[in-house]
């Protein structure tokens, strides 16, 4: 049933790019993006260096987290105005202490693809991210309602065995599609012993991306090139393009990705590559 072996599945590579977050600042990174035109600027430039899928949260010109749905649609709209294929993929992740209803609140904008948390994790001190099996249920209902493609988000072992229940009583549906969150506090670590392990415990028909927060962002990045995945930087997962130096945009990350494809032959995914890659061309 699951997939030992990707040397025959080498496929274009998806890059997506996680603009902005909910948690990271200005004052970590100056190049965080708060406003629209921030956003716009970030999912550009991304966007010319090879992400065919950005993945967005809102935030206000502030900075303050937001799954207001007037605020994504004004952000949404504007993406798709410079970038008119770029895959968008809302973020119902939110943050931490959001309601369901709040987190689900940017549906209601018609997105193509978002994201759905597959398990509850503990982000340090007292911040719990909470998705109980009635959240992952409910949400992938709504979404199944809505033709729009999900993104798994799995951040430990344990929250693919979630889906694995959720696949076999038909409440998540083809095209499966993981996203390994690895480097998380309360998580699971990034090295590849950890990688391995989720790789092998998907269906084999599924296909997946890795996002490596901090330090792990690109040498997962390397370890998904070579065995047929797909990847996930940006500035919410990593602030530095190599160590003690930060990035000066979310192009510089994508473009470091890229490079990396090179080096092992993996050429990019366009935005039309991934719809068919992800099944999504007839949603």
């Amino acid at each position: 049933m699951f997939r030992k072996n990707y040397n025959d599945m080498m496929d274009k590579l998806i890059i997506t790019c996680a603009i902005s977050g909910a948690e990271v600042t200005k004052e970590m990174n100056p190049a965080v993006p708060y406003t629209i035109e921030e956003m716009v600027e970030a999912a550009f430039g991304a966007y010319q260096a090879g992400a065919s899928i950005i993945h967005l949260h809102a935030r206000f010109d502030d900075g303050t987290p937001t799954q207001d749905k007037e605020r994504f649609q004004l952000i949404h709209q504007a993406i798709q105005k410079k970038c008119p294929d770029v895959i968008i993929q809302v973020s119902t992740g939110g943050a931490v202490g959001m309601s369901r209803d709040e987190r689900l609140d940017v549906l209601n904008i018609h997105p193509e693809m978002a994201t759905l948390d597959c398990g509850t994790l503990n982000f340090g001190g007292d911040d719990i991210f909470v998705n109980t099996e009635n959240d992952i249920q409910y949400f992938a209902e709504m979404m199944n309602t809505q033709h729009v493609r999900y993104e798994m988000e799995c951040f430990e072992k344990g929250h693919i065995d979630t889906t694995l229940r959720f696949i076999k009583k038909g409440v998540i549906k083809n095209h499966l599609h993981y996203s390994f969150v690895l480097g998380v506090r309360g998580g699971m670590s990034g090295e590849e012993r950890d990688f391995l392990f989720l790789k092998d415990s998907i269906p084999e028909e599924a296909t997946f991306s890795v996002a490596g927060i901090g330090k792990y962002e690109f040498s997962l990045a390397e370890l998904s090139i070579r065995h047929g995945g797909h990847v996930r930087v940006g500035l919410e997962d990593n602030l530095y393009i190599d160590k003690g130096h930060l990035a000066k945009s979310n192009r510089e990350l994508v473009e470091k990705v890229v490079s990396l494809a090179n080096k092992h032959g993996r050429l990019i995914a366009t935005p039309k590559d991934t719809r068919r890659i992800l099944e999504m061309e007839n949603k």
